[in-house]
């Protein structure tokens, strides 16, 4: 009880002073704009409504290691490789009344209720206070929060998507930093063109469930749920949602940010999970720079007669260059201590790649290769968790089209 009304009132103290708002891009896949597709708009402007597509063919090939294990269990370095389909996103969005936005999209690639992958009005009261209710993305983490299609790299950071390790056998309990989509209600706005605020509760059963499942807190007597906030400080106006854009190469953009979540009785109840992150990115006309990094800690609610809590670290640094106006050059390398900072060692996974934007179709091409390297590791057990069930060395070569 007490963490949580620390947490609240540090959210509340700053709600004044932040503001955020997406400049074009409030839906997070194509521009309300209208640079591509197209647009039905009502002669005042009052009512737009814009249908769009998005979808990511591709080609993936991973190589693990073997764990130490004899060739007689059918142990196969080659696994998960073939072709794939990440996305095939299929909706609308727009504006009604001149006041509210509005977003519906189905990803026919997911299953289950991932396949709903997006659904939510926007109350725009003014720029510094606007209210989002439905399923959307929770405010954490520049990676998760660039635009649908415009990342740097086709995979986003593993130390953000990988489940950590931790040393009790309960498969329910497989928490990741990053949080992602989720069911709820935001509070956001735009203050002076400058500041940004987001502050929401959400279900915290991500993509995966569109029902109400939750229940009060037994440790904390509070509804257990997901408290999220995330604010920014963007000195050279408003930091597009984009890690790459060819229509983009004369702009100067600076954002920093801090976010901070706590998700009460999440995996089934098991565990209270804290984050907090800090991010950084910079677009300086063909350059594009960020960074970021983030803190988990698990501690288990009492019914699991589990002392303990842990924590955990992880962290990114990239950079993208226009080598001409089409092909952008990526580089990144990313660290996680997924055992834990009680243990010893570290996941060190470098990453390059390449962009190409074909001109006048919106078709994207995104290679990439990543080695995750193991170092520190005071066993080989540690060494060998660490990794379990990531591909050693991984390419992805994506092919996407945008309408």
């Amino acid at each position: 009880m007490k963490h949580f009304f620390l947490f609240t009132l540090l959210l509340c103290s700053f709600l004044p002073l932040f503001a955020q708002q997406e400049e074009e891009t409030v839906n997070g896949i194509v521009s309300l704009a209208g640079r591509e597709g197209f647009t039905i708009a009502s002669k005042k402007g009052d009512f737009l409504f814009k249908p769009y597509m998005l979808v990511q063919t591709g080609l993936n090939l991973n190589w693990y290691d073997d764990e130490g294990l004899d060739k007689a269990y059918n142990q196969d370095n080659i696994a998960n490789s073939g072709f794939s389909i990440p996305y095939a996103v299929l909706g609308f969005t727009g504006k009604a009344f001149g006041k509210v936005a509005f977003n519906l999209s189905l990803n026919a690639a997911a299953s289950g209720g991932a396949l709903l992958q997006q659904a939510w009005f926007d109350l725009q009261l003014r720029p510094e206070l606007q209210l989002r209710a439905g399923k959307f993305k929770t405010p954490f983490t520049h990676a998760y929060l660039t635009t649908l299609g415009e990342t740097l790299f086709p995979q986003l950071p593993v130390s953000l998507t990988s489940s950590v390790i931790l040393p009790y056998s309960l498969n329910a309990v497989t928490p990741q930093i990053g949080t992602g989509f989720d069911l709820g209600v935001e509070l956001h706005g735009l203050l002076g063109g400058r500041w940004g605020y987001q502050f929401g509760i959400f279900n915290g059963t991500g993509i995966n469930v569109n029902t109400s499942s939750k229940t009060f807190s037994d440790d904390w007597h509070i509804p257990s749920l997901l408290y999220a906030g995330r604010f920014t400080y963007m000195p050279k106006g408003v930091m597009p949602s984009t890690q790459g854009n060819p229509n983009r190469l004369n702009e100067e953009k600076l954002l920093f940010g801090l976010s901070a979540s706590l998700n009460v009785e999440s995996e089934n109840e098991s565990t209270n999970d804290t984050r907090v992150g800090a991010e950084f990115a910079w677009l300086h006309h063909r350059l594009y720079l960020a960074a970021e990094a983030y803190w988990l800690h698990v501690g288990f609610t009492k019914r699991q007669k589990i002392n303990q809590s842990y924590d955990f670290l992880g962290g990114y640094l990239q950079g993208g260059c226009f080598v001409t106006p089409r092909l952008q050059a990526a580089l990144r390398y990313d660290l996680f201590n997924r055992n834990g900072t009680g243990k010893d060692g570290l996941l060190n996974m470098p990453a390059v790649g390449f962009n190409y934007f074909f001109k006048q179709c919106n078709l994207k091409l995104q290679a990439m290769y990543q080695y995750i390297a193991r170092s520190g590791h005071a066993t080989q057990l540690d060494r060998d968790n660490d990794n379990l069930g990531l591909a050693t060395h991984s390419g992805t070569l994506l092919l996407q089209y945008t309408f």
